[in-house]
């Protein structure tokens, strides 16, 4: 599970390069059989313009969107990229500067305005970046591609046009929602954001947008909050990237990296600063577990704690026996991962970007089990009664119950990130597998998958290839959980076709077959596969 390379060459630095779009769908060359099920579409999003004009993007999570497409047809594959025309991207060719702050960069102000109409935008408040390059999800009949603020971009899954900008705060109270939703099989779908809660304090809202509706009413505008969780520091929530969901339970997770909203709303405008700058750890709190009932929606105020972990992914959580088993890909310590992800960190030479990595958190696949049925007699006894964990919780004598996890996997800078599972019949249930890009020193170089009840682990890998989150797709036919195949798009700098999708047998990730184009792709985050 551990790479077997090392990248001398520097090929990764490929991968953060800015590309040109397409006019049309390049043919790609297939080795190998494509199998038959596959029909539709592979979606991914990522960066791909990384500085206008003269001006640089600085942070792994600035360059604006572009989405990418792979096409099956008959056994032939194309591929096919635009970049999405959100208000930040279009603003951006217009004026030929970053005129949008993103995450990392900060955009002057349009040096054309004299001082009064400056000082007088400075009021008119932050305006908040819809550069979606981070997911695209279903939301009933309508794809949305979406990063993390309150804005997600309306896209045409087929041309790869952009339809509209859409804004959750006027459906919802929240300041932003995740890009990782929850999606039933019904197609409704959940997802979290802070929000002001009672008496000016800050909470997480679940939000609930229901499937399609009958008299095709666009259901975003029937999205409500279903149950809400306190934070920790009235004005300082956590960042939260995805959460857990099993079948009658949402897991929240708030970790010790916080936003100073007071930093985000008053110094931004006047002092140049950005998105990365209103991060900041809470040294002390160590990582709060929340849980809630579904259906209806209930907080169940119970004090879980564990140590301080940096937390993105979420693999899966379901209900074992009076527990909340909860799989989640981990970061020790409490300081912030994205401090690491600088454009600059990512570009450097392999051995300063080893010597960078020895510093971060240190990446963990760690399982927590949450009792639920908690007696408070039973202080300083273990509380999980799991036969197959030995993940434990304590109750202390301020009621608070401790949580020690069990540690799936641990490979030194080695991490098991971007996870992916058999969604669509293990979601919120006990499973066996998970899939995930392996970051060897936060470069990806190889495709992971690891058998979550024996350890067990398989790994894809070849020199110099860089390759992305890998989507499970089930075979029609399959029986087992890993009956199916994994979709996974790599950059290969010095191939003659310098980028491929491929396509792995999820038993044991061998290779089935690839189609590979002649032009070169920029990393990509998340997407989907739309049959």
């Amino acid at each position: 599970m551990v790479s077997r390379f090392e990248h001398p060459a520097g090929g990764y630095k490929k991968i953060f390069e800015t590309c040109e779009e397409l006019a049309e769908p390049l043919p790609a060359t297939v080795t190998g059989r494509i199998p038959p099920f596959l029909k539709g579409s592979l979606l991914r999003l990522g960066p791909g313009l990384f500085e206008v004009g003269d001006e640089p993007f600085y942070h792994l999570f600035d360059g604006q969107a572009l989405m990418h497409k792979f096409d099956f047809k008959n056994g032939q594959v194309t591929y096919f990229r635009k970049f999405v025309r959100t208000d930040a991207y279009v603003r951006a060719m217009t004026e030929k500067r970053v005129v949008i702050t993103e995450f990392g960069t900060f955009a002057y102000p349009d040096p054309c305005k004299n001082i009064f109409s400056r000082f007088f935008s400075y009021f008119k408040g932050v305006e908040v970046t819809d550069n979606c390059l981070v997911n695209v999800y279903p939301i009933g009949e309508d794809y949305y591609a979406v990063t993390e603020t309150n804005y997600l971009t309306k896209v045409d899954t087929d041309s790869l046009e952009t339809l509209k900008k859409v804004d959750m705060c006027n459906y919802v109270n929240i300041n932003g929602v995740t890009a990782h939703p929850h999606i039933e099989q019904d197609g409704t779908v959940y997802n979290i954001g802070n929000c002001m809660g009672k008496g000016a304090t800050l909470a997480y809202n679940i939000v609930m947008t229901p499937p399609t509706q009958k008299d095709k009413s666009d259901p975003i505008t029937k999205s409500k909050v279903v149950v809400q969780f306190p934070s920790a520091e009235r004005f300082k929530p956590s960042y939260v990237h995805s959460f857990g969901m099993s079948e009658n339970y949402f897991v929240f997770v708030e970790t010790p990296v916080k936003i100073n909203l007071l930093k985000f709303l008053s110094a931004w405008s006047i002092r140049g600063s950005n998105y990365m700058d209103c991060f900041e750890s809470n040294e002390s709190q160590g990582t709060l577990f929340h849980i809630a009932k579904k259906n209806p929606g209930e907080y169940i105020d119970h004090k879980f704690k564990g140590a301080p972990i940096g937390m993105f992914h979420h693999i899966n959580t379901y209900e074992d026996q009076g527990f909340i088993v909860t799989d989640v890909c981990g970061w020790k310590g409490f300081e912030f991962v994205y401090n690491y992800l600088w454009l600059a960190n990512l570009r450097a030479n392999w051995e300063e970007v080893k010597k960078a990595a020895m510093m971060a958190p240190q990446p963990e696949v760690r399982r927590y089990v949450i009792p639920l049925d908690i007696h408070k007699e039973e202080q300083g006894k273990n509380l999980v009664s799991l036969p197959y964990t030995t993940a434990t919780a304590t109750m202390h004598a301020d009621g608070t119950i401790w949580l020690e996890p069990e540690v799936l996997f641990s490979g030194p800078r080695q991490a098991f990130e971007f996870p992916q599972i058999n969604y669509g019949k293990y979601a919120g249930k006990n499973y066996s597998y998970a899939y995930a890009l392996g970051l060897n020193h936060f470069i990806p170089d190889r495709i992971v998958k690891l058998n979550v009840r024996t350890k067990e682990t398989w790994v894809w890998q070849e020199p110099d290839s860089y390759p992305s989150e890998p989507l499970f797709i089930q075979s029609p036919d399959g029986v087992d959980e890993d009956d199916g195949v994994l979709l996974t798009i790599v950059v290969a700098p010095g191939a003659q076709r310098p980028g491929y999708l491929l396509i792995l047998n999820a038993k044991d990730l061998s290779e089935i077959a690839r189609a590979e184009v002649e032009c070169t792709m920029p990393v990509t985050f998340h997407g989907m596969y739309k049959p």
